[in-house]
């Protein structure tokens, strides 16, 4: 058998571990809906995470996935692995439904479910995640009491 040398290298990259806020706070489901319309636009699902500081403020927008007609696969780990290099301090979601009604499905509530029990282990919370519809409309899980965000 042949050994074969392995060459490794380290490769930095220019992530920095603090970031500053690029608006102001993201208090309610309205400022979550603003920052988000052309998102509530698409064609096909689009899963968009929301980092923010310890003050609430906006650290960045970032589309997780890009889903087809009337799905979009979402999984804690990509959505905390962007949190986590944001610094984020906590977090909102929001998808829309092209459809245009922002009914959330049971699909909706179930990862929501997982990404606030996946929050509370690393210390990320998410505060709501809101799903887009048509003409201005959402719905706010958190608001709605679909799901336990303590």
């Amino acid at each position: 058998m042949k050994h074969v040398k392995t060459k490794y290298s380290l490769t930095i990259s220019g992530l920095s571990t603090i970031q500053e806020p690029i608006s102001g706070p993201i208090k309610t489901p309205e400022d979550v809906r603003s920052l988000c319309d052309d998102v509530a636009q698409m064609a096909q699902e689009a899963f968009v995470l929301i980092t923010l500081n310890s003050k609430g403020a906006l650290i960045d927008r970032h589309l997780i996935t890009l889903g087809i007609l009337n799905a979009s696969l979402i999984h804690p780990r990509e959505t905390f692995r962007v949190a986590i290099s944001d610094s984020a301090a906590s977090i909102i979601v929001a998808h829309n439904h092209p459809t245009g009604d922002p009914t959330p499905s049971p699909e909706d509530i179930r990862i929501t479910r997982q990404l606030v029990k996946a929050g509370k282990i690393i210390d990320i919370r998410l505060q709501d995640h809101v799903i887009l519809g048509s003409k201005d409309t959402f719905c706010s899980i958190r608001d709605e009491g679909l799901v336990d965000f303590n």
